[in-house]
């Protein structure tokens, strides 16, 4: 009966982390009952029970992608399953190694599969187990030196500390090198969030507002609905404008028209138009068309109403903005029947009222894009996205984590407005503020505007952005010496 429960109880723990109640202390937890599941199984019943917590633990986290695609949801939650079966095939053939090895072998091969699953067919780094401590400033501070997978390393390798020693298999040795490392993570976040805090309190200074217009996903490209989306975009600007900020920023896909240089349409010229009237710089979010081929864009409208430069979007979203595979397999098509969107070709750089880039949608799940942003002169990051399609729930949430840890990783400010929410400000410590919310507190599914100062960041870059994921190469060295360890011993 074990085998069961305890399995589904580690998915219920894992994915209450990613929920939208805050819980980030079940994730350091949640692997427990998994490992106790796991003890004296076969190579095969290890892989079932890993594969039935995740097929539980991803039920759960993506319930929400129903409202997209149920076929598609299917299929995505069995594959990702997947990668728990293989971290339970892991913990059973590390039984053999010292404690200390195992100690840092289970945290390993779990980042490295995180890694794996952030990339593999174009990649779904939705739900990293580090993503979960968004809100536990002090631990997530080393993501300027490791990157996420430090923290998700993190949390995993207490998980196995605390079942070490409900086995009473830990060692005085093995504590003290865990608490050693324990202390190292939390004096340097602690470090970070007071003295490098008031290194970054000085510098030049830039107001940012941000709009959520709250428009239904049915409503966004209904034609009778366009000229009211317009309108109310509209009031919510004139609003933000009197805080009188240098650049206003309204969500992906925020314009109902369709974007084409040589022949603006009306709504757009309205556009123009509020940003000459307000002399404000407009960042606004749209579906362009460049001959033959439509892209997801960033559109940059300057305070005399002059377009001025256009980001498009580099990575799509699978099912969502293009269907991989279809001319292989013209089955996937029926999974999520759409037209297809073409990536951009570059990371663009926006000049006024400072450097900065835009991430559209979910591309901030994935580091090296801020990364290179931010290599190339931004000064700050916007994220501009749309999670409507969702509903209320956990998504919104779980999709703001991602924002959290680009800011951190790269020491910037990074604005995110979004149709629905969570629009608002993050600081270059992963400090939430000025968060759209209603008077009841609610900050999904209203509609409202924010505007803050931000820090605009100097030329010094991070560890993390000048050497990338070196930790995930040195989870790899480890887990190949293990496996070097053991093929020799068998």
């Amino acid at each position: 009966m074990s085998q069961v429960i305890l399995p589904i109880l580690a998915a219920c723990l894992l994915s209450l982390s990613f929920s939208s109640f805050n819980l980030w202390l079940f994730a350091w937890f949640g692997f427990v009952p998994l490992l106790l599941s796991l003890e004296k199984k076969s190579f095969l019943q290890s892989f079932i029970i890993g594969y039935l917590c995740g097929i539980i633990f991803w039920s759960l986290t993506i319930y929400w992608l129903i409202h997209v695609t149920l076929l598609g949801q299917v299929i995505l939650i069995l594959y990702l399953a997947v990668y728990f079966g293989v971290f339970a095939c892991a913990v059973y053939l590390s039984r053999s190694l010292p404690r200390g090895v195992f100690l840092f072998f289970v945290p390993s091969t779990w980042v490295l599969l995180e890694y794996v699953r952030s990339y593999l067919f174009t990649g779904f780094p939705w739900a990293q187990v580090g993503f979960s401590q968004y809100r536990n400033l002090p631990v997530i501070q080393i993501a300027d030196i490791t990157g996420s997978w430090g923290v998700s390393f993190s949390v995993v390798l207490f998980n196995v500390v605390f079942y070490l020693a409900l086995r009473k298999r830990l060692k005085a040795k093995i504590f003290l090198i865990y608490a050693c490392i324990l202390f190292l993570c939390l004096t340097y976040g602690f470090y970070s969030l007071n003295y490098k805090t008031s290194r970054h309190s000085d510098k030049e200074l830039l107001k940012v507002s941000v709009v959520q217009g709250n428009i239904p996903q049915d409503l966004k490209w209904d034609k009778e609905a366009a000229s009211g989306i317009l309108n109310s975009y509209i009031e919510l600007t004139k609003s933000a404008a009197r805080d009188n900020p240098g650049l206003i920023i309204w969500p992906e896909a925020s314009v109902p028209a369709l974007w084409t240089e040589d022949m603006p349409d009306a709504q757009f010229n309205q556009v123009f138009s509020l940003a000459a009237q307000l002399k404000i710089n407009l960042l606004v979010g749209a579906v362009s068309r460049s001959g033959q081929a439509y892209f997801n864009s960033a559109l940059f409208i300057n305070n005399i109403g002059k377009p001025q430069k256009t980001y498009n979007k580099l990575h799509l979203v699978p099912f969502g903005e293009y269907v991989p595979f279809k001319n292989t397999f013209p089955f996937l098509q029926t999974i999520a029947p759409i037209g297809d969107i073409e990536p951009g070709k570059e990371h663009t750089i926006f000049g006024q009222p400072a450097d900065f880039s835009v991430l559209i949608c979910f591309e901030d799940l994935f580091p090296e894009l801020s990364r290179e942003f931010i290599k190339k002169g931004a000064r700050f990051l916007v994220n501009i996205t749309n999670d409507a399609w969702y509903k209320e729930g956990s998504a919104p949430y779980q999709h703001f984590a991602a924002s959290v840890f680009r800011a951190v990783e790269n020491r910037v400010y990074l604005v995110r407005a979004a149709n629905t929410g969570i629009s608002g400000f993050i600081d270059p410590f992963g400090r939430l503020s000025s968060i759209v919310r209603d008077a009841a507190g609610k900050e999904i599914f209203v509609k409202g505007y924010s505007s803050q100062n931000i820090c605009l960041a100097q030329a010094r870059r991070t560890f993390y952005n000048r050497y990338g994921d070196f930790f995930i190469i040195l989870c790899l060295l480890l887990d190949s010496c293990v496996i070097i360890f053991l093929l020799r011993k068998r």
